[in-house]
């Protein structure tokens, strides 16, 4: 797993905080927390806030907007994510024996299968800044919609066209799709809460700065 550091940098100045965009919006920021799969703080993640390029922060809104008016809060898991993050999760999978969070988040598949099936890359879409993990909070239950399968549940049942869960829960997927299609983003095949800003301003550029308001403001 050879890692390619010729494109990565450590400018912010493209960047903003999400919330400045989208005041309404819900965080809970997974790999701040200790509640992800491989159950530690990521590197590089010193603060619990998503941040995003100034492009896909905007875009972002035009959903927020669109979702409000039918009820509905948008509720992030992560969003930029720094290059040395992703560097944890290939060496995690390369050298750490640790499978302590297999239950909760890939069950059904090994640490290997996880880089094979594209759950985890080299380089993810999210070091570039226009890539977010989302779903949609429903303001009259007080709950999150029910996607039929939680945020970072590696494996089938978490492909957005999988059709082994209720109507319900499917057409609760849909609603999130196609808001986002909508408004500039793009899936992939394999999570239903990924979207990539279509016309992302860095498409080549993967960066390193911490998740951290402060260093904004540096």
């Amino acid at each position: 797993m050879k890692y390619d550091r010729s494109n990565i940098t450590q400018n912010p100045s493209g960047f903003v905080l999400l919330s400045d965009f989208v005041p309404g919006v819900i965080q809970e920021i997974r790999y701040y927390s200790t509640y992800n799969f491989i159950g530690d703080r990521i590197d590089g993640y010193e603060e619990p806030c998503a941040l995003l390029t100034k492009e896909a922060a905007r875009a972002l809104k035009t959903v927020s907007n669109e979702m409000m008016v039918q009820g509905y809060r948008l509720k992030v898991f992560d969003a930029y994510r720094p290059a040395g993050a992703v560097r944890h999760f290939v060496l995690w999978g390369i050298e750490d024996q640790d499978i302590r969070m297999k239950p909760y988040f890939y069950p059904d598949l090994t640490k290997q299968e996880l880089f094979e099936n594209g759950y985890i890359a080299n380089q993810s879409s999210h070091s570039r800044g226009s890539t977010i993990d989302l779903t949609l909070f429903d303001m009259s239950t007080g709950k999150e919609l029910d996607m039929g399968s939680p945020f970072d549940l590696f494996g089938v049942i978490s492909h957005p066209d999988y059709r082994g869960i209720t109507e319900e829960q499917y057409a609760n997927r849909m609603i999130l799709r196609n808001a986002m299609l909508r408004h500039g983003f793009e899936p992939i095949d394999c999570e239903w809460w990924h979207f990539t800003l279509k016309d992302e301003p860095y498409p080549d550029t993967y960066f390193e700065f911490p998740v951290s308001s402060a260093y904004l403001r540096r």
